[in-house]
């Protein structure tokens, strides 16, 4: 039979998976728990403890700058870094060519920002991308949560033949407006990576 505790613990589990790469604070999960902090501190810890003792799991919670996440265990580095170099991996999906064609147009530009354009969750394009070298991460907003800001790198400059952010291909004022038709830019993404092998897919 569930638990109060139980459920709590599903609950902490589930709101830290959405939240993605930026996390929760204390405060947050207090919120979304109904709880006290104090409580919820607890909760966060116990789930850590829990993924930690069970040798089956490749997470775990850990705490970065003020916020919980739920990250890949250290003892499976090389395993990662094994399946992002795989050749079998090496294409680039159209989720990830959409969010790459934000990032570069509304630079810097949080997941959420990301999020609401596309209609969809973009935190595995986002990741992708971030492990590819074409994303890094710009800083951080100051608003509530202090979300993380993403924008291109030199290695994108460079794959897409760009001098500079300044020589991306213009937009429509239509697109400039909505930014709900990218087909040229995207057009222009699906030709350089045929170029350079990466082929994109329709993943």
């Amino acid at each position: 039979m569930e638990t109060l505790n139980d459920r709590m613990l599903g609950m902490l589990e589930s709101f830290l998976f959405i939240a993605g790469d930026e996390g929760l604070t204390l405060n947050q999960l207090a919120v979304l728990l109904q709880t006290e902090k104090e409580i919820a501190a607890q909760t966060a810890e116990q789930l850590r403890k829990s993924y930690e003792n069970r040798y089956d799991a490749g997470i775990t919670v850990r705490m970065y700058g003020g916020s919980y996440r739920l990250v890949t265990k250290a003892e499976y580095a090389d395993d990662i870094v094994r399946m992002l170099e795989n050749p079998s991996r090496n294409s680039i999906t159209q989720a990830s060519l959409e969010v790459l064609a934000i990032i570069a147009y509304k630079q810097p530009v949080t997941r959420v920002e990301i999020d609401d354009l596309r209609g969809v969750k973009s935190d595995g394009p986002i990741q992708t991308l971030v492990a590819k070298g074409f994303v890094m991460e710009k800083g951080r907003l100051e608003s509530s949560g202090r979300p993380i800001l993403y924008g291109t790198t030199d290695l994108f400059l460079d794959r897409f033949g760009l001098e500079s952010i300044d020589k991306l291909p213009p937009l429509a004022e239509d697109d400039e407006e909505s930014f709900g038709d990218t087909d040229l830019f995207m057009t222009k993404f699906q030709e350089a990576f045929e170029l350079t092998g990466e082929g994109g897919t329709n993943e």
